[in-house]
């Protein structure tokens, strides 16, 4: 586990999150819809490099936010 990455994605899912209005408890309520056991905690991780994505979790909120891979994975070289 790379810890640049995982802080990078983060911050980007919590950037596109808050560019469309959706606070953390929000996201996880919308992923918890399609099935992903996941807390406003677990969300919060995420968005601080504390806690990683699985790739579920990535197709959810990316498909929730309506964002393409590369806003998600912006700034991973």
């Amino acid at each position: 586990m790379n810890k640049k990455i995982e802080s990078t994605v983060g911050n980007n899912v919590r950037i596109l999150r808050e560019k469309y209005g959706i606070t953390q408890e929000q996201l996880a309520a919308k992923l918890q819809i399609y099935g992903c056991d996941i807390t406003r905690s677990a969300v919060a991780k995420i968005e601080v490099g504390q806690r990683h994505l699985y790739p579920d979790e990535i197709f959810l909120i990316r498909k929730i936010l309506s964002v393409n891979y590369d806003e998600f994975f912006e700034g991973i070289e």
